[in-house]
């Protein structure tokens, strides 16, 4: 098999160079009806923003250049059936959770998890238990699940139907997922991964396994999020005895757009070759040049380089960690005014994601280096903060059953005296998208106080419409 083939994408290309008159959607018609002021940005995507048109074949039922895109990607990760998705990772967290659970199945779902899978949950009125991730006490974030709370939950929930995790973090840090799908096939129990930031996992070291490989009977990834695709572009992988491969599809066609976009499909059409013909000349030089960016980066005393110990860890992903005055939310202000822009920030920490580059493609590394070294001089130093340790509760159910929240009526109290209620909205820091907050769940002190410094350094919340006035919605 040809791994430089692009079916899709070669398929858009043969069509555009029929210069053909349209008398379909979409209303631009190749361009031909579009602003004047946006077309010089537009016009080369869209003369390839086509439709179900012959030869460009559909995605809800491929039979041609879809289907083999969908085959070749199917045959690199090593999976029985490989499907596009072009309403990101959130629809195919939808589908698989669908697909896997029934109605009042008890499932065990990691805490920290994306918003898409709490959904999920809801949609399918299923009974959750959430398990607590372990925390990085030196990165100051939430880690992943350990296997003996896995254990520990089956034990207390023997009728699991299902475990759903997160794999890596959103900061790169892996864990045993290797351990804890093993143990959920010996009691023939699906795990469902959403492995959104791992889509070039499948290259193998020095990245961590990828749960596609690790026996996960579906996985889900974000392939914009780390491959040459566009946003939205992602791809979810069947390779399970468990669940039946005709229930996800049922749902990838609920959950999917009837119109399907071309140009997100033919990048992630061009994403999966690139992926494909990625050589270890490739991963040498994207290596040697993440050292070298890091080792710049670690002279400037204003900061901390993280590394990953004992553990896997993504090396496409650098999480500095502030040594000065200035937290992670204002190192973020300070870099994006000299134009460098990250990806998320904590009050401790800024994360970067590096491109995944062939060799000799060009990265304005030393650019960026010299940037963040002027943002930050002058900064004065500062110890290290200690994050007091709480007693975490590993495993735990919704206070409210998701069957009887419809049925309550809601009310705004002040964050002050939030602590025992049961919240009525969820409250989630974006980016990552994680909730520090779930619909149903009783509100501690300690999350109270987590809000107050996420509130006071300046994050970026979905939901939480009246935090600005210090309420919050609870069930009354």
């Amino acid at each position: 098999m040809d791994h430089n083939n692009k079916p899709l994408y070669n398929a858009l290309i043969k069509h555009k160079e029929k210069n053909p008159i349209s008398f379909h959607v979409p209303g631009h018609k190749y361009g031909n009806v579009f602003d004047s002021e946006g077309l010089n940005e537009f016009r080369h995507i869209l003369n390839i923003d086509a439709t179900e048109l012959s030869g460009l074949d559909d995605l809800h039922s491929p039979e041609e250049a879809i289907l083999e895109a969908e085959m070749m990607l199917a045959e690199l990760y090593g999976v029985k059936k490989s499907y596009f998705l072009v309403n990101g990772s959130t629809a195919g967290n939808l589908a698989m959770v669908m697909a896997a659970c029934e109605e009042n199945d008890t499932v065990l779902v990691q805490r920290n998890c994306h918003k898409s899978v709490l959904n999920a949950l809801k949609l399918a009125k299923v009974k959750p238990v959430f398990l607590s991730p372990e925390y990085d006490w030196e990165w100051k974030v939430a880690g992943g699940v350990a296997k003996e709370t896995v254990i520990k939950a089956m034990e207390l929930y023997p009728d699991t139907r299902a475990i759903i995790l997160t794999y890596p973090n959103y900061y790169g840090l892996g864990y045993d997922l290797a351990g804890i799908i093993d143990l959920a096939h010996r009691s023939r129990i699906p795990v469902l991964v959403d492995e959104a930031h791992g889509a070039h996992f499948i290259l193998g070291s020095p990245f961590p396994d990828s749960a596609v490989n690790l026996g996960a009977d579906i996985v889900v990834q974000s392939a914009h999020k780390t491959l040459p695709a566009m946003t939205m572009g992602s791809y979810i992988h069947f390779n399970s005895e468990i669940v039946p491969a005709d229930a996800l599809e049922d749902y990838l066609q609920v959950f999917q757009s009837s119109s399907p976009s071309y140009p997100i499909m033919a990048s992630l059409d061009i994403a999966r070759s690139y992926l494909d013909t990625y050589e270890k000349r490739d991963l040498d030089y994207l290596i040697e040049n993440i050292a070298s960016f890091k080792a710049e980066l670690k002279l400037i005393p204003q900061i901390n380089v993280l590394e990953y110990q004992g553990q896997q860890g993504d090396p496409l992903k650098m999480t500095i960690q502030t040594a000065s005055k200035a937290g992670g939310f204002k190192i973020q202000k300070l870099l994006e005014k000299e134009g460098i822009f990250t990806e998320l920030a904590d009050p401790y920490n800024v994360l970067f994601i590096f491109p995944l580059l062939k060799e000799n493609e060009e990265f304005p590394w030393k650019e960026a280096a010299g940037k963040i070294k002027k943002a930050l001089k002058g900064y004065p130093l500062a110890k290290s903060e200690k994050v007091a340790k709480h007693k975490e509760i590993k495993i735990a159910e919704l206070a409210i059953p998701y069957k009887s929240m419809k049925q309550l009526h809601v009310t705004d109290v002040p964050l002050t005296e939030a602590e025992g209620r049961v919240s009525a909205e969820m409250l989630i820091p974006y980016p990552p998208g994680i909730p520090l907050l779930l619909t149903g769940e009783k509100i501690s002190g300690e999350m109270i106080e987590h809000l107050y410094e996420l509130l006071e350094h300046g994050a970026r919340f979905q939901g939480g419409t009246l935090l600005d006035q210090g309420l919050i919605k609870v069930f009354k």
